[in-house]
């Protein structure tokens, strides 16, 4: 086990825990969420059944899993609160400024399993990343490598909760490590701060309030009660994250792979809405941002504008695009023209 450690954070992880595939208690949790029908339109949350809480209905012969994070908090990018309180800017959720996590996590994944697998003849595997029904969070708690915050994220006592995760499903019978344990207290921040009221209880979240999931799951309609509250938050929205008292010790990422592309950091909300796809296309390739699309993203920009103050730039930003062939998109920026008036 010390081994598959060492190498791992020769990788660039920040820190690799092992557990066994006792999901019980965070079964009963995520069943109760569906029934609440907290996961909105994200149909895959509930359609692989017990997969997603019993490893080994997804992977047979698994009875281990390697839980690794990986941090992403690029270095030198603006400052986020000045970023959200600019209106004029669009705020995009700091994972999503560089790289698409996706590619880097499943590379650094499988390297360390082509590494075991020279060492270990009778290792199989598969690994994930967000990409497949797979508790995560679930996972890497018990793993050792935080506990689940109020607003469900993963929290590190030491690193705070700017990082990724990932796992290695195994059939190796690994030493586990002790869970970790909890130390919200009787902290509400991440409550009292999301914008939308999204965290409905202390460890639960009502997607369908979420500013991330309406900037990127939703694929239709933005309801109207929430446009307002969005505010220039166009891709995901870390407000819970901002203002969590454990990320005064969260680390800058040492992957460059991270790092800003293309000022997403602190871009005006005029300049993407400008874009034309071709444009989108290729400032977005090779970001998580390119999966939502170009009328998406289109369609969360015409919001952010409805937010901006009034002023000519603004109100021609929106026109040019009134009487567009897409109905989704048209539709939101009469809202935002609606708001200029």
């Amino acid at each position: 086990m010390a081994d598959i450690k060492r190498w791992g954070r020769e990788l660039g992880f920040a820190e690799i825990g092992i557990t066994d595939t006792d999901l019980t208690s965070a079964e009963a949790e995520h069943q109760t969420w569906i029934k609440k029908g907290f996961h909105g339109d994200m149909d895959y949350m509930a359609k692989h059944g017990t997969k997603r809480t019993r490893p080994a209905e997804l992977v047979p012969n698994t009875v281990r899993i390697i839980s690794v994070r990986l941090d992403y908090l690029p270095p030198n990018a603006k400052d986020s609160w000045k970023t959200i309180e600019n209106s004029e800017k669009a705020f995009i959720s700091r994972y999503a400024l560089g790289r698409d996590y996706h590619k880097v996590m499943r590379q650094k994944l499988q390297k360390l399993c082509d590494k075991i697998k020279e060492n270990i003849d009778t290792f199989e595997y598969r690994v994930f990343t967000d990409s497949a029904p797979v508790l995560e969070v679930a996972l890497a708690e018990k793993a050792g490598l935080g506990w689940r915050g109020k607003h469900t994220l993963l929290i590190n006592k030491d690193h705070g909760s700017w990082f990724f995760l990932g796992e290695i499903y195994t059939n190796l019978p690994l030493p586990i490590d002790k869970k970790a344990s909890n130390h919200c207290g009787t902290c509400s921040a991440c409550i009292d701060i999301c914008p939308t009221r999204a965290i409905t209880a202390p460890y639960e979240v009502d997607a369908r309030r979420c500013i991330s999931y309406l900037t990127i799951e939703l694929k239709g309609p933005i309801p109207l009660e929430f446009r307002p509250l969005i505010g220039n938050r166009v891709y995901g929205c870390d407000d819970c994250q901002l203002e969590c008292p454990w990320n005064k010790f969260a680390e800058i990422t040492q992957e460059s792979d991270f790092n800003v592309r293309n000022g997403l950091d602190d871009i005006n909300l005029v300049e993407c809405f400008g874009w034309s796809e071709d444009e989108f296309n290729k400032k977005m390739a090779g970001s998580a941002i390119y999966r939502i699309g170009y009328m998406q993203w289109l369609r969360n920009i015409a919001v952010g504008l409805g937010n901006a103050p009034s002023s000519r730039e603004v109100i021609n930003a929106l026109k040019s695009r009134e009487h567009d062939e897409n109905v989704l998109l048209r539709e939101h920026v009469e809202w935002a023209l609606q708001r200029h008036q």
